[in-house]
């Protein structure tokens, strides 16, 4: 039994009685209408299908889940040490001394969204690593909450055992055991969820405050331009915070800097436990993938570790400097994507082969020596999936990623979204799907 003997059982099953299923589909848009599963205020985009895997998956992600964060483990330890080492990646020198500081909990990546293209162990490719306000926990459980009520989930789940994989509370666990590290004596922290309050996704932060509340902790959500430093902690008002749960992009932390001098000189003091600290920066900035193919990075590697990233990290050049990588990228137009170093939800993303001559050319103009990188393009696995049409099951095969979420440098669950565009986010047409494990 594998997954794609699943998908294909479950479309036999949907287009088997078309007309029933299609009336199921109808109430379940409804339920995510009337969810909390939002994108920018609006429902998230779905499928009546959700993305099956087996445990032989499960061993995969676990096996890639370990060797990456090794891998990212050594390349924060070199950072942190080698002065040298730490010119690779450019960081404001406000950044530098933030990554420094100890977080006192010894996990440099504590939370993260490991994003890879996936067909099995042997054919995969990252995407991107996200470890600074890692998102999405919520709309893949919410989503997959209503769709094991659907009758299609129902009658498969006849034959098979289905689960989804619990990212909240799971979450809330991993950051409790990690905050012990930091305070053995406080099994209760005052918490406090952190955002910027227009960027933050305040559906997710009221399921994630909802559950640490559950384990009775007290539990705030607030922009941290409300903060402030006093009396060697961190404050909002009255309440006193022990643990912040950091969703702060570092690149809106630092175009925002001079608007949040308390919570930085807190942070440089060490007057609450950060999850995660500044750390998660070195492999969440996206040139952490040319540096891993540099020879001076794979030398500290394994053998092993050395052929993961040959094998799974796309080839990524920095797009400056001499004239001739500018010449190389724009000759070789479907070789290659162009992605900012540090922006979130592919923004300032282009793709060469989605692009005219002449419409590559001044998208890279204006990108040349601009922190841009460019990077091998990688054409996303398809599967088959079931998509209603004027009420109608169809078949449509769609591109797919999938999000490695890793708690406490293990492996915890999935995020996937699909589309049939090279560029599969928020950006563009795509579709979230929640995560299935399938089981006799």
């Amino acid at each position: 039994m594998d997954a794609l003997e699943i998908n294909n059982e479950y479309i036999d099953l949907v287009l088997s009685k078309p007309n029933e299923y299609a009336k199921d589909y109808d109430i379940t848009v409804e339920k995510v209408a009337n969810s909390n599963a939002k994108y920018k205020g609006k429902p998230v985009p779905f499928l009546y299908h959700p993305m099956f895997y087996t445990e032989e998956d499960i061993k995969n992600f676990n096996k890639i889940s370990d060797i990456i964060i090794s891998i990212t483990n050594k390349v924060t330890d070199r950072y942190i040490r080698d002065e040298e080492f730490r010119k690779k990646f450019g960081f404001p020198d406000f950044i530098e001394e933030l990554i420094q500081i100890d977080n006192g909990y010894d996990i440099h990546v504590p939370i993260g969204r490991f994003d890879i293209f996936y067909k099995d162990y042997e054919n995969f490719m990252f995407c991107e690593i996200n470890t600074d306000g890692s998102s999405a926990m919520n709309e893949d459980n919410t989503i997959g909450s209503i769709l094991l009520e659907t009758k299609a989930l129902r009658d498969l789940g006849e034959i098979y055992k289905l689960d989804l994989f619990e990212l909240i509370n799971s979450w809330v666990d991993k950051s409790l055991e990690i905050y012990s590290k930091y305070d053995p004596t406080d099994n209760k922290p005052n918490v406090a969820i952190v955002d910027f309050v227009e960027s933050g996704t305040s559906a997710e932060f009221e399921e994630f405050k909802k559950a640490y509340i559950k384990k009775g902790c007290n539990c705030i959500i607030t922009d941290p331009r409300n903060l402030e430093y006093r009396d060697g902690k961190l404050y909002l008002d009255d309440y006193r915070i022990d643990l912040v749960y950091r969703r702060i992009v570092t690149f809106e932390l630092i175009e925002k800097v001079d608007e949040i001098p308390d919570f930085i000189e807190a942070y440089k003091n060490k007057a609450f436990c950060c999850i995660g600290s500044l750390r998660s920066q070195v492999v969440h900035n996206k040139i952490i993938f040319k540096i891993l193919h540099d020879e001076d990075t794979l030398k500290y590697l394994t053998e092993e570790e050395q052929e993961f990233v040959k094998k799974h990290i796309p080839f990524t050049g920095l797009f400056a400097g001499e004239d001739q990588v500018f010449n190389h990228v724009l000759n070789n137009k479907d070789k290659y994507i162009m992605k900012p170093m540090d922006l979130n939800a592919s923004q300032g993303v282009f793709v060469g082969r989605d692009l005219t001559q002449e419409e590559w050319k001044d998208r890279l103009e204006n990108a040349w020596n601009k922190d841009y990188l460019y990077q091998e393009f990688f054409d996303p696995f398809e599967r088959n999936h079931i998509v209603f049409k004027d009420g109608k099951p169809e078949i449509e095969s769609l591109k797919s990623i999938i999000g490695l979420f890793i708690y406490k440098e293990k492996f915890a669950g999935i995020y996937t979204r699909v589309s049939n565009k090279n560029i599969i986010s928020g950006i563009t047409d795509y579709y979230t799907l929640p995560n299935i494990l399938v089981r006799r």
